[in-house]
């Protein structure tokens, strides 16, 4: 990431809250026109999720995610720059918030709503616990990134090329919090084919693995966008969750996540393609 960049997110998180969001509000606005790639995937996944509603309501879905989408990378300039003071005021922890606590090795299924580098930030301000989080390369900007993640707290970061032995390790050595963002379409390899709005939709199911393997509880951390800044709600521990059935398990992991989704859509990732993967033999449902 260049420092010109940089020099301008540190700039940026000197400015009013309300300013940001105004900024935000403004390029999400003018990015859904010049970005018509991005604006054509989010308008069909959301026709793929939510058939049963108009044309119209999802349009506006769409321009609403591209404006959280703008809001919550300017944010990124006070989270990764501004005091510790500030981000205690703009950031909530809701829920059940006793499961973070104690030694039981827990992972934390934090699936990409725009808000979740706030929700991750937050988490390490709040718990003392060792936290460890899986990273996919982003060239030209890892090192800045993993930087603003692991300003508080004790952060290890992992690449997901490192293997499961380090994320196995972590659980059950470190007794830690497993922060697991399995939620995208990451391919043929390894995925499983399970419902997903009622679609089918290639899902890893390292959530259920790595609960299985880590002898780890599983709760869910939702982030939300708001005017003050963001909210945080921790879940209850998920019963009865890794079962002996990873396909269960698997499709369990999208029904919660859906009915999170319900909750606050214009904050989900709609410009991934979530259902690039096919089973052998079906056609693209991105013509």
């Amino acid at each position: 990431m260049g420092k010109l960049f940089i020099g301008w997110m540190w700039l940026m998180s000197h400015l009013p809250l309300s300013v940001l969001r105004g900024l935000g509000w403004l390029m999400g606005r003018v990015l859904f026109y010049l970005v018509p790639s991005r604006r054509r995937i989010a308008l069909r996944n959301l026709e793929l999720c939510f058939p049963e509603t108009t044309a119209g309501q999802r349009r506006d879905w769409a321009k609403q995610s591209f404006v959280v989408f703008c809001q919550t990378w300017l944010d990124r300039s006070w989270l990764w720059f501004a005091p510790q003071k500030t981000l205690e005021k703009r950031t909530r922890m809701t829920g059940a918030l006793q499961e973070l606590e104690g030694d039981t090795p827990t992972i934390i299924f934090a699936p990409h709503f725009y808000s979740m580098d706030a929700g991750g930030t937050a988490l390490t301000i709040y718990c003392s616990r060792p936290f460890t989080s899986i990273f996919s390369t982003q060239p030209n900007a890892d090192a800045w990134i993993r930087k603003g993640r692991q300003r508080f707290g004790d952060v290890r970061m992992l690449n997901r090329d490192d293997g499961i032995k380090p994320i196995i390790a972590s659980l059950r050595k470190d007794h830690g919090l497993l922060y697991l963002l399995p939620d995208m379409d990451f391919g043929p390899n390894d995925s499983l084919f399970v419902p997903y709005f009622g679609q089918v939709a290639a899902t890893i199911p390292s959530l259920s693995r790595f609960a299985r393997l880590g002898k780890a509880k599983v709760i869910g951390m939702y982030t939300r966008l708001t005017p003050q800044g963001y909210e945080v709600t921790i879940s209850p521990a998920w019963q009865d969750f890794p079962s002996d059935d990873v396909v269960a398990d698997t499709t369990r992991q999208n029904r919660e996540l859906e009915a999170q989704i319900r909750t606050m859509v214009p904050q989900y990732y709609w410009v991934h393609k979530r259902f690039k993967t096919r089973p052998e033999g079906e056609p693209s449902l991105y013509a």
